[in-house]
This record gives structure tokens, sequence and C-alpha cells, in this order.
């Protein structure tokens, strides 16, 4: 179990917490996360006209978006303001993730991980913006396979799912760099190790990219896996430096105590 912050250590000197109260913080964060992802959600909504003027705008010269009951509209409408809630609060969803996983940091401790936090944000965003740069012409080239004699009546509920599947999907890839260094800071894994394993890394990005990239050619996936590669040595590169900073750190302690 983990540690459980400077008030709960007073009263437990080993900082440890059992299993109930770790589902009861973990019930809490998601609650948090999911009430800040409601909030952004509101501004989701207000957001959602030119968002979907954006979205729709490479079927312009191609085809039109159908609209197959009634009420298909309204709940799109809120299908993409909860999308959209959940970029925009992106900082305060890692936010509470990064809490729960590291509860037992300080008050120093915790203002040193709002850099973690903002890296968090500015990863998923990230990703996201790359797959919005590339899915404008995966459609203009997936649909292009239409034969002459037919037309593209796309159904919207499939099509916006789409769109913001792969969205999503990047978004959250591009996360792993952030998992690996708050890994690597937690003493649990060090950068020798994640090196060790680069060659899958970029194996596993390539054929993630394979599959997730909705575009045929192999230039954009190129790109996208090369970013994704990228962004995993970025993270070993700074677990490197945690590592030497904290062995310099363990050996002046050592040499304090005489060891």
């Amino acid at each position: 179990m983990s540690a459980v912050g400077a008030h709960s250590r007073k009263k437990n000197p080993e900082g440890r917490m059992p299993l109930g109260d770790h589902l009861r913080e973990l019930r809490k964060r998601l609650m948090l996360a999911a009430a800040g992802i409601l909030v952004g959600a509101v501004g989701g909504w207000f957001l959602y006209p030119p968002l979907f003027a954006s979205m729709v705008a490479p079927l312009e010269a191609i085809g039109n978006l159908n609209f197959t009951t009634v009420g298909q509209a309204f709940d799109l409408r809120i299908q993409v303001a909860l999308f959209l809630g959940l970029f925009l609060t992106s900082p305060w969803w890692i936010g509470q993730l990064w809490m729960f996983v590291t509860p037992g940091l300080t008050r120093t401790e915790r203002v040193y991980s709002l850099s973690f936090i903002l890296a968090g944000a500015v990863l998923f965003v990230g990703g996201g913006a790359l797959a919005w740069w590339v899915l404008p012409h995966a459609v203009q080239i997936l649909t292009s396979f239409t034969p002459e004699q037919a037309l593209n009546l796309l159904d919207a509920r499939t099509y916006f799912a789409f769109f913001m599947r792969v969205i999503l999907v990047f978004g959250v890839a591009f996360l792993l760099p952030l998992a690996m260094v708050g890994l690597n800071f937690l003493g649990v894994v060090r950068a020798r190790t994640y090196l060790k394993a680069w060659r899958w890394a970029v194996l596993l990005a390539f054929v993630f990219t394979a599959i997730a990239n909705p575009l045929p050619d192999a230039w954009s996936m190129i790109i996208m896996g090369g970013a994704i590669s990228l962004l995993f040595f970025l993270a070993v590169g700074v677990c490197f430096l945690h590592d030497r900073r904290a062995d310099k750190r363990r050996a002046a302690h050592d040499a304090a105590l005489g060891i």
C-alpha cells in the first residue's frame, strides 16, 4: 500500500492505508475528476457549433451527414460536449489521478508535481492535436474509394464516434512518457530498465500507430509512430537525469552516516 500524506503519517508512521481506505480514496478522486469533466462539458456545449463546423469541413465536397433519428442531433451534441469537457479539464482530472497515485507527497512535493500535471495536459492535448491534423486527410482519402455510382451519406453518430475515438486514443497514447517518468520518480523503474527495452518500445509504437492510424499510407504512420518514439526517448532522458540526482543524494546520505 502507498503513503497517505503528512497528517496520516503522524498517526501511522509507516504511511500505510487499509484496502478500504484506498478504495474510498479512489472513489473520491474519480468523483472529483468526473465532476470537473461535467463542468468542462458545460463549456463544451457552447463550443459545439464551431467544433461541429470544423469536424464536418472535410465532408463539404464529399458527402453529407445523415441524422437517422429525431433526437440524434441532441444526443450527438451531448457526446461532443463531454468529449470537449475531457480535453478542457485535462489538467484537473490528470491531477486527480496523480494525487491518487502519490498521496504521500508533502506540500512542497505536491507543488513540484504540478509540472507533471501540466506536462500531462500538454501531452494529452498534443496527441489529440496530432490526430486532429491527420483526420481531415484520412476522411478525404478513405471516402475517395466511393464508386462514382454511389453517394456518401454518412451516419452522423458513426462519423463523430470515429473522429473522437481517434483523437482520444492518440491523446491517451501521448501520456505514456508521463507514466514512465512518474514510475521512475516513485522509484519503481530505473531509466536503464526503460532503455534496455527501447527496441520493443519503438516496435510497439509503430504497431499501435498502424492499428490506430485511420490513414492507409505509410507516411502518416511514420510521423505518428516517430512522435511517440521520440517522446519515449525524451522520457528516458528525464529518468536518467533523475536517477543521477537520486544516486548523488543517496551517496551523500550514506557518506554522512558513515556507510
